[in-house]
């Protein structure tokens, strides 16, 4: 099965479904703009659509890992999150922006399966030998996503209009759907006896107890949180520095290419670091640029966006390696959603810690990133150190 499906397959889906994704989100914020004429409302349906996904992870997890056709769970949950956008689309303006907000919310509980739902069936379609270069490739995916999906979505807002962006990220969504129906099943019996609540409690409990999963997991989340806060700071690095607010939008593709790049050397060449060492020196990496973009200065600020790039990638990358090396495999769906979920409320919170900083000063707000990702390289250090004591936990099937 895994041969006939084939990888190619699976990273082809996972990228449209990632692609629709990235689009998704300034889509509906310019579709939200357009219809309402209100930045504050457009405002609350991004921010609807992407807070559940703490919520939604752990749980979608749990029952991947309790399906015995893990592919169609994620098919469905890939159809629900499109459904979900459309019906957002369709009520603007005809229904209460309160309902329409309920409905975004519920559409982004499903967000999780385009992230660590997808990466986490990997091994079952690609060979052990296999699955560091299927890492790379796969983290590509992501870059990728984030290069095309807000740059589709600005340039088909301007020919469609912002509706016809959002009807385009649900096609893609739409798309990858079949992709994931056809993932091979699990390789055993599906799971019986525990319940969900058990089954969820197991998982956190290998998340914060198994030693090199416990660092790699609060490494990249404290890392999102620093990514979170350059994010935040691209406007005002653009129009202050670069002399316009959209040339901070340049400096993010600029760090999705510098990503890209890098773990296309990574995908030709992996396991040149060990993967947990790769985690916190990403985080190094990306605090350097920081504090390179630091000094505002034009050329040092397009010289860091690459540079920070070139942490992120390889770090993306790594800890896939270390959540498919060190995941059970009843709870790797469970490892990977969460995972995901936690990175994207770092993110949420570093860059709505940023914002109100940056506006006072830039500097500050980008010496404050820096240290940010300088402690996640700390905390993954520190970590190790605290559970050393208390050694790996591996629950129970």
């Amino acid at each position: 099965m895994a041969k006939r499906y084939g990888v190619r397959c699976c990273l082809a889906g996972a990228a449209l479904a990632r692609v629709g994704d990235e689009m998704a989100g300034p889509a509906l914020l310019l579709a939200g703009l357009t219809i309402t004429g209100s930045a504050v409302d457009a405002s609350w349906l991004l921010a609807g659509i992407t807070v559940s996904a703490a919520v939604g992870g752990p749980l979608l997890g749990a029952f991947l890992d309790r399906a015995a056709r893990p592919g169609r769970l994620l098919a469905g949950a890939l159809a629900l999150y499109g459904t979900g956008l459309a019906v957002v689309l369709v009520g603007l303006g005809r229904l209460p922006l309160a309902l329409t907000v309920s409905i975004a919310v519920l559409a982004g509980l499903f967000g999780p399966a385009l992230s660590g739902g997808w990466t986490a069936q990997l091994p079952r379609v690609v060979a052990s030998e296999g699955l560091p270069r299927a890492n790379a490739l796969d983290a590509m995916t992501f870059n990728l996503a984030s290069l095309l999906g807000p740059a589709l979505a600005g340039g088909l807002a301007q020919l469609l209009g912002a509706p016809g962006a959002v009807v385009v990220a649900v096609v893609l969504i739409g798309l990858a759907t079949p992709m994931a129906w056809r993932l091979p099943p699990a390789p055993g019996p599906a799971p019986g006896g525990a319940s969900v609540v058990a089954d969820l409690t197991a998982g956190i409990r290998c998340i914060t107890r198994t030693r090199p999963l416990a660092r790699a997991t609060l490494t990249s989340v404290i890392s999102c949180a620093a990514q979170g806060m350059l994010v935040a700071c691209a406007p005002l690095l653009g129009e202050r520095v670069l002399g316009g607010a959209g040339h901070g939008a340049m400096l993010l593709s600029c760090t999705a290419v510098s990503a890209l790049a890098t773990n296309a050397v990574l995908a030709r060449r992996p396991g040149v670091l060990a993967p947990d060492t790769l985690v916190r020196c990403g985080a190094l990496v990306q605090a350097a640029a920081l504090l390179l973009a630091a000094t505002v200065h034009p050329a040092l600020v397009v010289a860091a966006a690459f540079i920070a790039g070139a942490g992120e990638g390889p770090q993306l990358t790594a800890l896939f390696a270390v959540r498919h090396r060190e995941a059970p495999e009843h709870l790797r769906g469970q490892i990977f959603t969460t995972g995901a979920s936690l990175k994207i409320t770092g993110f949420a919170a570093g860059a709505a810690v940023a914002g109100p900083v940056a506006t006072g000063s830039l500097r500050a707000a980008l010496l404050t990133a820096a240290g940010v990702a300088m402690g996640a390289a700390v905390a993954g250090g520190w970590s190790d150190g605290h559970l050393r004591g208390g050694g790996a936990v591996t629950p129970t099937p």
